[in-house]
């Protein structure tokens, strides 16, 4: 789905067979200045998206951004104003503040990550775990945050996990069942037996499953520099800087995106 689509359907959704209120309290031709503005601090994603949703229901409407997406903002900081026929703003409102809020507090979950994890070699990633229909949105606010995007879906990385492995046999069946193809290639592995199996069958990339930071360090060794090492599962704000320092070389964080607390951002209208 595209975003102008993701757009459209959700001011469907919200507006339906018209804003009631809007339309019988005022006037047609009435005119009105607004701000967005933060409630609290945070990294701001989503702004050209928020002026999307405005312009496809109106597009007279100006609206003028005074922050870039991945800049960090503070609370009761203008993030952009907005002018035009004051019932299209009200009727898109809430849609355009939905988009940037959820949006801004993914970027501000990541970044939050990246920041833990400064001065270390280990990338913060994000997951597949988004919300339907928005993960490339999604996946765009995490680069704002300043992580980096995982696989975008099933189709442009392999990714032996436990269930593959399980139904091909092993793990050496299943990597060497994947050499055919060009794509790039990551193996979990849940004990240091599955990542002793997985180098020597030739995986350059290894997924660290839900293992202690003991055993990651112990992981690491095993490869003597000859591979990569992706650590997941159980990573929090607390330990990640631990996870980090084990040696890997990324660490993928489903919680910047399934459980991101949208950021507190709101629009209020300017008096004539």
């Amino acid at each position: 789905m595209t975003t102008g689509e993701l757009i459209r359907a959700a001011l469907a959704e919200d507006i339906g067979r018209g804003d009631v209120t809007s339309c019988l309290t005022v006037p047609r031709d009435r005119l009105a200045r607004a701000r967005i503005i933060a409630r609290a601090g945070g990294v701001l994603a989503g702004i050209d998206v928020c002026r999307q949703v405005f312009v496809t229901l109106d597009p007279s409407i100006q609206f003028k951004p005074t922050l870039r997406d991945g800049t960090r903002f503070r609370k009761d900081q203008v993030l952009a104003e907005v002018r035009g026929r004051a019932r299209p703003i009200l009727a898109a409102e809430r849609t355009a503040l939905n988009f940037v809020q959820r949006l801004s507090g993914v970027a501000s979950a990541t970044r939050r990550f990246v920041d833990a994890v400064r001065a270390t070699k280990t990338v913060i990633l994000d997951t597949r775990k988004t919300t339907p229909g928005w993960r490339r949105l999604e996946k765009y606010a995490v680069r704002c945050g300043g992580g980096t995007n995982h696989r975008a879906g099933l189709y442009d990385m392999i990714l032996v996990k436990d269930n593959h492995i399980a139904a091909a046999g092993s793990i050496t069946v299943a990597v060497k069942r994947c050499r055919s193809s060009q794509l790039p290639m990551e193996v979990e592995a849940r004990t240091l037996a599955d990542v002793k199996e997985a180098l020597e069958a030739g995986a350059k990339r290894v997924l660290l499953d839900n293992m202690t930071v003991a055993r990651m360090r112990r992981a690491v060794a095993l490869a003597d520099g000859g591979a990569e090492f992706e650590a997941s599962g159980g990573v929090t704000l607390k330990n990640v800087r631990r996870v980090a320092d084990a040696g890997v070389d990324y660490i993928s964080v489903g919680a910047i995106t399934h459980s991101a607390p949208a950021a507190d951002i709101a629009l209020d209208f300017l008096p004539d």
